[in-house]
């Protein structure tokens, strides 16, 4: 038993939530991979090909546990370099699904760019950051390098998933909020992406709608007219192509109540097509009602409050806002899985991180929960150490991440 203890290594409590939301996943996915199930004539079959993918994420998790922080920045900067040209090739010879081009196939393998876009970029506006730190704030090129490399993505990304987009640019925008960017450059370009999207919003209704991204902004303005039926009652319009899907979902949370139906008691995972991945939120309220769906919110609102627990443990810059990244990143991503689920958005298409159906983005979201792992363990005096006492002394830290850490 003491070895098979001593292999989970770094915060437990990080552990907990994401063995807890593993959990989750899996028998929600048994459970709400009805239409799943039915195409293929295999009960069984999805429930089998998530829980590998998270067993391959966990043996991740388990290896990027003992990888010390301060490799992260090389790995991050590759990942840009390969989320760059794959975000390019899926532009122009990417697999259509749903409408969209946002995978690529490589020997078979559906891969999401964009998923590899969001690392790499969190861990890159963590590295500036920290390498930027003045006692009085950050040097004044920092925006400047972080606005222009996140403008290069969010470019690539934004034609062909706009909420994913948006999502990125949040995150890194918080991190530089953290990470004590100039109060005046950070509101000016805001007010400018602002106007931006308005002049965009505007236009679009004069752009030919079957031509490239104006297909695509077409289908976002129309999301948002659905999404706003003015002063009719969402119960006196008729479900139709266009809410079939928002329908069902409320029709599911309506059917939770308070406790839910118990667990494969769902009757609208035989109506919605995306149960099993962007509206599982849905499901998991019709089977375990309200108080579930709270359950899962704090599951993911602990996760944050714990990485800034972490963060402000940690000795050095870099790692304090690598995990404030990645847990942003997470929280963010759930929360606006869950508005949609119970209408307070429009429809976007972001999965539940780690309990949604998902091939990258389930390893990805697994990478994330091993690279916060290895902060708690390597970057705080805690674990400083104790890995000390374990190897008989402590890790150098490179230079150009030896910034102490201006929060703690």
């Amino acid at each position: 038993m003491e070895g098979i203890r001593s292999i989970p290594k770094g915060d437990k409590y990080i552990w907990g939530i994401y063995f807890v939301l593993c959990i989750i996943s899996i028998v929600e996915m048994y459970s709400a991979s009805s239409t799943l199930t039915f195409k293929i004539q295999d009960y069984f079959a999805p429930t089998i090909r998530h829980a590998l993918f998270l067993f391959c994420g966990t043996m991740g998790v388990l290896v990027m546990q003992n990888i010390h922080y301060k490799w992260f920045k090389g790995i991050g900067l590759l990942l840009l370099v390969v989320a760059f040209f794959l975000l390019i090739y899926a532009l122009a010879f990417g697999k259509e699904l749903n409408d969209t081009q946002r995978w690529i196939s490589l020997g078979g393998i559906s891969l999401q760019p964009s998923e590899f876009a969001k690392l790499g970029m969190v861990i890159f506006t963590a590295f500036i950051l920290a390498n930027k730190q003045t006692s009085n704030g950050v040097e004044k090129n920092t925006f400047t390098i972080i606005f222009c490399v996140l403008g290069v993505f969010f470019m690539l990304i934004f034609p062909e998933n706009f909420s994913t987009a948006v999502l990125l640019a949040a995150v890194v925008y918080c991190m530089m909020l953290i990470g004590r960017i100039e109060l005046k450059k950070w509101f000016g370009s805001i007010a400018i992406i602002v106007l931006v999207g308005l002049s965009g919003l505007f236009i679009s209704k004069y752009l030919p709608e079957d031509v490239g991204i104006f297909k695509r902004m077409q289908t976002w303005e129309n999301r948002l007219i659905n999404f706003n039926s003015g002063d009719i009652p969402e119960y006196e319009i008729k479900t139709g192509d266009k809410n079939y899907q928002v329908h069902h979902a409320r029709m599911a949370i309506a059917n939770g109540g308070v406790f839910g139906k118990f667990i494969g008691n769902s009757r609208e995972r035989d109506f919605l097509p995306q149960a099993y991945s962007d509206f599982i939120y849905a499901i998991i309220i019709e089977e375990t009602g309200l108080v579930g769906g709270i359950v899962v919110m704090l599951l993911y609102l602990s996760l944050l409050i714990r990485a800034g627990m972490i963060a402000k443990k940690c000795t050095r810059a870099f790692p304090a806002f690598l995990i404030l990244g990645i847990a942003l990143m997470i929280v963010f991503q759930a929360m606006i899985n869950m508005s949609v689920a119970v209408g307070l958005i429009p429809v976007t298409g972001q999965p539940l991180p780690l309990i949604s159906r998902g091939g990258t983005s389930t390893i990805v979201t697994c990478f994330y929960f091993g690279i916060m792992l290895s902060i708690s363990r390597y970057a705080t005096l805690e674990g400083m150490e104790e890995e000390k006492k374990l190897t008989g002394s402590v890790t150098e830290v490179p230079e150009d991440l030896a910034a102490p850490n201006p929060n703690m």
